[in-house]
């Protein structure tokens, strides 16, 4: 779901930004300095990790230890990395209002928002304001044990795996729907993801690639053992139950790859819409179809033409498929020198 950010800042209040950096990278910590020095000097304060303070040596940002409390009263948690980096600022901002805008620095980054060259755009709309917020569907999810009693919890904004503690043995589970059953088999493990979670975990387990937007829930097995194993998709108001029998192997989830849970012997696992939903800071016009061709590569140009210019020649994010000036006319294109994309840089032709 889009919303308009509401309202301006409160002017009695100072606007503070956290940043959340995968430090590991010099070329990262570099253009995460930058960022923060221009949103000091837009009168914004900036707010960083104690644990990642001293890597980014920032004079004037107030530290913070990396805990519930980390982000309350601000108004971006603006990430420089990857994925993993954008779940870890999701735990810091999952119980405030802050919106989280990322920056990708990783290797495909569905989740952030801007590229590196990019920056000065999310930066100057930051300070006046212009963005948008994407409100996503997290993932509640609760472990009980054989007599149904709750023993532990944890959410998820991309996926939940239930999986085998024991590499060497299949999982048995049993899979129910809203409290009915559907189903059982052996497996590697399942997996309950959101739509913001498709491209991730579930779409390499052979899920389907759900847009952000659409409300519902995911269930995907990974390697069963049955010949109805299908990926589901269900109403975004489902409980999704996933029961190990007590003879079987054991089992644990996994929240976002961050998050473990044991799962007791003959317990279950239920899943279900989290309360609160993961707030998504977007500056760009692009789509989520433009995100996909861009992260992936995927020929927008025909088969007929890819055999000439090659597969690959992605559109860029605040382009649309639909533009006549980005998909050029074969007939006017010499086959030997394909037409660029206007703005293309040298990875984006061949």
């Amino acid at each position: 779901m889009n919303q308009p950010r509401p309202g301006a800042p409160d002017p009695q209040e100072p606007r503070r930004v956290l940043l959340t950096v995968h430090t590991g990278r010099s070329d990262i910590v570099d253009l995460a300095r930058t960022s923060a020095a221009r949103l000091i000097a837009a009168g914004i304060v900036v707010r960083v990790l104690a644990d990642e303070a001293e890597d980014l040596d920032i004079a004037g940002a107030e530290v913070v230890s990396a805990d519930a409390e980390a982000a309350g009263g601000t108004e971006i948690v603006m990430v420089f990395g990857g994925d993993g980096t954008f779940l870890r600022a999701a735990e810091l901002a999952r119980y405030t209002d802050a919106a989280l805008m990322g920056v990708n620095l990783g290797r495909v980054g569905f989740l952030a928002e801007t590229e590196p060259e990019a920056v000065e755009e999310t930066l100057l709309a930051i300070e006046r304001c212009e963005y948008s917020v994407e409100e996503r569907l997290a993932l509640q999810v609760d472990v009980l044990d054989g007599r149904g009693t709750v023993v532990g919890g944890t959410w998820a904004l991309n996926e939940v795996s239930v999986e085998k503690a024991q590499r060497s043995r299949v999982l048995d589970v049993v899979l129910a729907i809203d409290g009915r059953p559907l189903t059982s088999f052996g497996c590697d493990g399942v997996l309950c993801a959101t739509p913001t979670g498709s491209t991730a975990y579930a779409f390499s387990a052979g899920g389907p690639v759900v847009w952000p937007d659409v409300e519902a829930l995911l269930l995907v097995p990974s390697n069963a053992h049955a010949l109805f194993a299908r990926p589901l998709v269900t109403s975004p108001d489902s409980v999704l139950t996933v029961a190990v029998p007590a003879d079987g192997n054991r089992s644990r989830v996994s929240a976002d790859g961050r998050r473990m849970v044991e799962v007791p012997d003959g317990g279950r696992v239920d899943v279900r819409r989290a309360d609160r939903p993961v707030r998504i800071a977007r500056v760009h016009v692009s789509t989520f179809g433009d995100r996909l061709v861009a992260k992936f590569g995927l020929p927008v140009r025909g088969f007929r033409d890819a055999r000439h210019a090659g597969p690959g020649h992605e559109l860029f994010t605040s382009r649309t498929v639909l533009d006549h000036d980005v998909v050029a006319n074969p007939a006017d294109a010499d086959v030997t020198a394909p037409t660029e994309v206007p703005g293309a840089g040298p990875h984006d032709r061949d």
